[in-house]
């Protein structure tokens, strides 16, 4: 006769499907995979994304929430999802560091993909006009530029997003909820990576990203991306009414807008000026209102945009970072030397 053995360890996670018990989430998992093939019972009422486990579902939800309920100790940075907050701890831990420039990631993938930035490699191409990029989420959130496709929906007021992430972001404008103050200015951000992102372009000098065709530097690996399209020629932005291709997506909502009637302009109240794009149209009412938040760290005077700002800041600063093609003269500021090269062409001609 077979002795059965009892085993007393505690079995705290229940499979929803047969109500067998298990030790730890990732056996229950595998279990659901395995044995019930991965059958998705559980359904997103928002999105009708569908998931194996209730706790799958449940950290999915927050997402549409807009809420981040789990806050790191170290920063002031907080995740919707536990399983976040234990990989940006990596972070404070250094235990994924680039060896070129020190920045630490909260994963080996994430750190791999970084590696690339320094080395120049663009494993991934697209199929439509051949731009490559160093991660395969950049090369699939860039295909869906030429497909139109939008399939992430907020459920308030049915605005249609091409990435889940740019869903969640937009959430929290319904909740109106900022958390991430700056230490320096006070004005308030919805994410923490936007913070980051305004204390590079306002509150720093430091320029890490370097073109490689013509050394010029930048703060954020956007307006480098952005500049490399002047010297390459890229043209991604797809019309999907008329194959007409843009090198900005300005350039592509404008075209929409006047030549195919898809979409609305946004109208100044005030003044009855008409933008294509959101952005400049909030960046306009400003002026309106008399409410510059850009300060400048050298001096006290402020200004509507960070545009202006970097105009200004140049005064403080000795270096000339632009020059004209056709005589060599430097300058601090980029629409100097625009005016001077339009004088340098016509006094050829």
């Amino acid at each position: 006769m077979t002795e059965h053995v009892h085993d007393d360890k505690p079995r705290p996670y229940l499979c929803t499907v047969c109500n067998k018990r298990f030790t730890t989430k990732g056996n229950m998992t595998a279990h659901g995979k395995h044995i019930h093939n991965g059958e998705k019972r559980f359904v997103c009422t928002v999105c009708e994304k569908r998931f194996t486990t209730k706790q799958q579902l449940n950290d999915h939800e927050i997402l549409h929430t807009g809420r981040t309920p789990y806050a790191c100790a170290h920063c002031e940075k907080s995740f919707p999802t536990r399983r976040n907050l234990r990989q940006h701890m990596n972070v404070h831990s250094s235990k994924h560091k680039c060896t070129e420039c020190g920045k630490c990631f909260r994963c080996r993938t994430l750190l791999t993909e970084h590696r690339r930035i320094h080395s120049g490699e663009k494993p991934f191409e697209c199929t439509v006009c051949s731009k490559r990029f160093t991660q395969t989420a950049s090369l699939i959130k860039h295909s869906k530029i030429h497909t139109g496709e939008k399939p992430y929906k907020c459920h308030v007021c049915n605005k249609e997003f091409r990435q889940s992430s740019s869903l969640y972001t937009h959430m929290i404008v319904h909740t109106g909820d900022k958390p991430y103050k700056c230490s320096l200015c006070n004005k308030s951000f919805t994410q923490s990576g936007v913070l980051q992102t305004h204390k590079r372009r306002v509150h720093s000098n430091r320029r890490p990203y370097e073109c490689p065709y013509c050394g010029k530097l930048y703060k954020i690996i956007y307006e480098l991306n952005r500049h490399v399209r002047v010297h390459t020629g890229a043209k991604p932005y797809l019309c999907k009414h008329c194959s007409m291709q843009f090198t900005w997506p300005g350039q592509l909502k404008k075209h929409l807008l006047k030549s195919h009637n898809e979409g609305t302009w946004l109208t100044c109240n005030t003044c009855q000026k008409k933008f294509n794009e959101r952005g400049n149209f909030k960046r306009h009412l400003l002026r309106h209102t008399n409410v510059k938040l850009y300060v400048c760290t050298e001096c006290p005077k402020r200004f509507y945009t960070v545009n202006e700002l970097k105009v200004h800041q140049s005064v403080h600063s000795n270096v000339k970072q632009f020059c004209c093609g056709l005589c060599g003269k430097d300058f601090k500021v980029k629409c100097n030397v625009i005016k001077h090269f339009k004088r340098c062409c016509d006094s050829v001609r």
